[in-house]
């Protein structure tokens, strides 16, 4: 068995505490492949951030689960020797569905886990989520608990209409569980279609009411935030201009996110984003270079966006920039 500590990670008791005390949120940024990696490590770095690297259970079907392990460990080392940061690393499963899943994770080396047990019934949803807490605490791994559904598509968790976060369920289910965070639907969803949206119509804003009432319940317990990508436009823009049909995509407006950040939320998700701009430089290499065929020539423009647009979002979005 791996212990996370061993890696170079550390778990989100400080990194929560330390955001909630400060009133800004941790990144938690998804990857899949080196680019991506390296990217988040160089700009959370540079900006002097705390991150933390989520997998979800189709990236460790994709990348192979040794494999994401020692990528991971390796982007720290990265860190360390070569950026020459010593900013705070989780090692987070994003979306597990089962108690073997996270109990393979902590095996190898994963320092925090999240149980969605959100689409079963009530009761079910705290059994299994407790099973989690209880074997994770012993290795003292963090776990992340949802209350509510999240419309949208990512990876395997799909879900065609939202379902707030009923505060009355809040206290109980944090008591019952044991959780040390929780990821709550307030209004932002996965994918990059977030709202419909008609010509002339705006954004209708995050269910703030919600987040109040269940900061009143539960105070000082730290709430996560999934579906938090702002899908920006000029990237939209970049990507259907050389070919693709992303038709009237739109995200969480940055205003909302920081105003999210200043509350007890301390952990923001954020994917879609990172999907979104690598796609959209590699279709521009593509369209403009076609006699490229160097992956390092595609790639790496794609890697440089998506440092910027991270550091971007630590300074002017999370507010963890220089937290690390």
């Amino acid at each position: 068995m791996a212990n996370y500590k061993d890696l170079g990670f550390v778990n989100t008791k400080e990194m929560f505490k330390k955001a909630m005390e400060g009133g800004y949120a941790i990144p938690a940024y998804n990857f899949n492949n080196m680019e991506q990696l390296q990217s988040i490590m160089m700009g959370c770095a540079e900006s002097n951030s705390p991150v933390i690297l989520q997998v979800s259970s189709g990236a460790r079907k994709y990348a192979n689960q040794t494999l994401l392990q020692y990528m991971a460990e390796g982007a720290v080392q990265m860190t360390r020797k070569d950026l020459k940061s010593n900013i705070p690393v989780a090692l987070h499963l994003d979306h597990g569905d089962s108690l073997e899943l996270c109990v393979s994770c902590i095996e190898s080396g994963f320092s925090s886990v999240m149980i969605d047990g959100s689409a079963l019934p009530y009761e079910k949803n705290i059994e299994l989520t407790k099973k989690v807490v209880e074997y994770a605490h012993k290795y003292d791994v963090t776990v992340e608990g949802e209350l509510g559904v999240l419309a949208g598509i990512e990876d395997d968790v799909k879900a065609e209409v939202p379902h707030y976060t009923n505060p009355e369920d809040v206290e109980d289910f944090v008591k019952k569980t044991g959780v040390d965070s929780l990821a709550i639907s307030i209004g932002t969803s996965h994918g990059a279609y977030k709202f419909k949206v008609e010509p002339g119509k705006t954004i209708p804003p995050l269910r703030f009411d919600i987040l109040e009432e269940i900061e009143k319940r539960i105070p000082g317990f730290s709430i996560v935030l999934h579906g938090s990508s702002s899908v920006p436009a000029e990237f939209v823009e970049l990507c259907n201009k050389y070919g693709g049909k992303l038709q009237n995509a739109v995200g969480i407006p940055e205003e909302q996110l920081r105003k999210a950040a200043k509350s007890a939320v301390c952990k923001i998700n954020i994917d879609t984003d990172g999907r979104l701009v690598v796609t959209a430089k590699i279709r521009e290499v593509f369209a403009t270079k076609p006699e490229e065929f160097d992956p390092r020539k595609y790639l790496g423009p794609a890697r440089e966006a998506l440092k910027n647009l991270i550091i971007h979002k630590n300074k002017e979005v999370l507010g963890s920039a220089g937290r690390g």
